[in-house]
């Protein structure tokens, strides 16, 4: 029997509350994660607001949220020895894994593409209130699925650092990936949160010739520099969109980005960049996850100018892998300890959001 406590999310904008649960035992295949690290990521603001609804993906509450985490073994199922790569797994060992876990079964995940499987689960969708109760990261637990796929977690690399790599940055290697963003290229980054910051990072060490980090608060634009930013554009002294778009035009020789990526989180923001995209240019749309949200944009600047938008959720389990590798040949030249964020309690989880939220924190982290 395993007991542990859950900031259990009950109702939208209200108190996390803090319960104690039990569970029985782990079932074949199961991996129990005790809990190390879980940061605030934007998502689960979002949820916490209501504009990410995530009765749409089958959610229910009262749920726990939280995905973004490192954790350690508390408890092996059966037939459960070693992580993807063969690494044996005991009790203690430090994991992450990806959040979300496919069925590998219905015609998505048999057509080669599981993360749009039809039968997703994943953290923060789950029941908090009936077994197995740990559904998501802000807890002392967290119960893996069989079939989940798990990396250990190298021993250079610390929980900080860790904690972040099976979603911001999995998402925009995958993500650029997608768009397939290589050497010599133009890329744009709107917003310089943690996403905009890995996003700025990876760009530069695919090989992007110029990486040009958007966004208004001063703090995440100088950290943006240190991530490899070679230009910055501060929305707070360039106040026009159209100026903005200019001066992207002005960075990249009057061509226009080759790839812009938006992790803001807001429609409005959408026109612009895909203004700030050059002929064959990809908009990769990462941020918005609120439902029925709309932009307004002229589709005939698509057409002429042959660009291409790209909507990515999500991404292949394999890039969690890149992720960890990305991290230990990285870490030494980004100041990865900026990102880390602030460290709460559990009990603080109130305090978390609200900094979060607020933006006094770069990134908030939950250590139970």
């Amino acid at each position: 029997m395993f007991e542990g406590r859950i900031a259990r999310f009950d109702e939208v904008e209200r108190p996390f509350q803090l319960r104690t649960e039990r569970l029985d035992g782990v079932g074949p295949g199961e991996i129990l994660v005790r809990v190390r690290r879980t940061n605030v990521c934007a998502s689960d603001l979002h949820a916490w607001h209501g504009s990410f609804a995530t009765k749409g993906l089958g959610g229910q509450l009262p749920t726990v949220l939280g995905h973004e985490m490192v954790g350690s073994v508390a408890a092996l199922g059966e037939g459960v020895a070693t992580d993807l790569n063969g690494v044996p797994l005991a009790e203690g060992t430090r994991v992450v894994f990806p959040y979300f876990f496919p069925c590998h079964r219905c015609r998505s995940c048999l057509s080669g593409h599981p993360i749009s499987c039809d039968r997703m689960t994943m953290a923060m969708l789950g029941r908090a209130d009936k077994p197995p109760y740990f559904v998501g990261g802000f807890g002392e637990y967290f119960l893996l699925p069989a079939e989940a796929v798990v990396y250990v977690v190298p021993d250079t690399l610390p929980d900080e650092y860790a904690a972040g790599a099976n979603c911001a940055l999995s998402q925009v290697i995958y993500g650029l990936d997608r768009v397939g963003q290589g050497f010599g290229e133009t890329v744009v980054v709107q917003g310089a949160g943690g996403l905009g910051l890995f996003a700025t990072a990876v760009a530069k060490a695919r090989g992007a010739s110029t990486v040009i980090t958007v966004d208004g608060v001063a703090e995440r634009l100088e950290l943006a520099k240190g991530f490899g930013a070679d230009h910055i554009v501060d929305i707070s002294a360039i106040e026009s969109s159209r100026d903005r778009v200019k001066r992207v035009r002005e960075l990249t020789g009057g061509r226009g980005a080759d790839v812009v990526v938006e992790v803001v989180g807001s429609p409005a923001v959408i026109d612009e960049g895909l203004k700030m995209l050059g002929q064959f240019g990809r908009y990769l749309e990462i941020g918005n996850i609120g439902f029925g949200r709309t932009a307004e944009l002229d589709p005939s600047r698509l057409v002429f100018g042959n660009k291409t938008i790209v909507g990515v959720s999500l991404y292949d389990p394999i890039v969690l892998g890149t992720a960890l590798t990305f991290l230990e040949q990285h870490q030494h030249h980004l100041p990865l300890d900026r990102l880390s964020g602030v460290s709460y309690r559990l009990d603080e989880i109130d305090t978390a959001f609200a900094d979060a939220d607020s933006r006094r924190v770069v990134r908030a982290a939950i250590v139970p």
